[in-house]
């Protein structure tokens, strides 16, 4: 019942925007890191049901959002994958164009400092990556310009190479993610920062945040794959990326330790591992109904057959939801349960 009062609310909205036939084709944008488990999924869909499989896109999570949140109709996605939360922000802008969501998180992923094989081999703590990538840190006590140009004048035991990090552009929720929780987690271990912290957190933030530019870190895009092929390329630079792109590209890639902590499926599960996230996507409700196959692709999606322990996409490097989360999930994405933000 509740999908034919949606259906025929959605079908008023695409006549009132003038749209006299509906695409038959789902179209999903956003994260590049959650772009290979919908790709998994739409091609499964494809093979296994009477519609079309679903056009993906990578666009990055907030290039993802700036799109699905546009408005309603075939012009715009239906679906967004995302490497991090919608923002609040996102969230008013869609609920100004007249959109209601459904967020579906999927399970979680690590994010890892990787390098080439070929390359030496990384142990790191959230400190030292701040150090290696904060426009300004502390030194004696002041904030200056970062001035470390290699790993080892951070500390001795580094590989004494030039700090070269290839990473996401601001539009990745790879970068919010991994802004928020290991550069952020790095400036806390700061006795200078986290006073800051305290008693300015603006001005925390700021510092905490912001990347250095001179040179150290390279935006590489929203292409992780490429990044890899960089990597490659260049054994002494070390890449940003998901965990599923050093599973998918083991025979090329390792990853740095983070706080002693390898980044492997059991320590990421476990939580063990301190610079993982949650992946979601989200749904546009208005066009539940009118692009054919979307209430069909979110129950592909949300199986056991797919996300589950033993699911296709672990073998993609998923990270899955413990079961009884799943089962929350999987039961609010098929209602269509409508996400509500304060």
């Amino acid at each position: 019942m509740y999908f034919k009062v949606l259906s025929l609310t959605a079908m008023i909205t695409f006549m009132a925007l003038g749209v006299a036939e509906a695409r038959d084709q789902i179209r999903i944008v956003g994260s590049s890191t959650v772009f290979p488990f919908s790709t998994t999924v739409a091609e499964q869909f494809g093979k296994t049901t009477k519609f079309k499989t679903p056009i993906v896109e990578s666009t990055g999570s907030g290039g993802g959002m700036k799109l699905f949140c546009a408005g309603v109709g075939q012009d715009h996605p239906d679906i967004t994958n995302s490497s991090r939360r919608i923002k609040k922000s996102e969230f008013k802008k869609c609920t100004k164009a007249g959109i209601g969501i459904t967020e579906v998180k999927i399970g979680f992923d690590g994010i890892v400092l990787g390098n080439s094989k070929k390359g030496p081999n990384l142990k790191l703590t959230r400190k030292q990556v701040f150090q290696a990538l904060a426009a300004k840190v502390p030194v004696d006590g002041k904030i200056v310009e970062n001035p470390y140009k290699k790993w080892n004048e951070i500390n001795a035991n580094l590989p004494n190479t030039k700090i070269e990090v290839l990473g996401p552009p601001p539009t990745s929720g790879t970068r919010d993610a991994f802004v928020e929780i290991a550069m952020e987690g790095g400036a806390k271990m700061f006795p200078s920062l986290k006073a800051l912290r305290k008693s300015n957190k603006k001005q925390f933030k700021r510092v905490a945040h912001a990347i250095r530019e001179d040179g150290a870190f390279i935006e590489a895009g929203e292409n992780d794959n490429l990044i890899v092929q960089k990597l490659e390329a260049n054994p002494a630079a070390v890449g940003i990326f998901g965990f599923s792109f050093l599973d998918q590209n083991a025979d090329k890639m390792k990853g740095a330790h983070i706080n002693g902590v390898a980044p492997e499926f059991e320590n990421i599960a476990g939580g063990k591992y301190p610079v993982s996230r949650s992946l979601f996507f989200y749904v546009k409700q208005q066009h539940v109904g009118v692009i054919p196959g979307i209430k069909e692709f979110v129950k592909e999606f949300t199986s056991e057959n797919a996300w589950g322990i033993e699911g296709y996409l672990v073998d993609k490097g998923l990270i899955p939801l413990p079961e009884k989360d799943r089962k929350d999930m999987m039961t609010g994405a098929r209602e269509m349960k409508t996400l509500a933000m304060k």
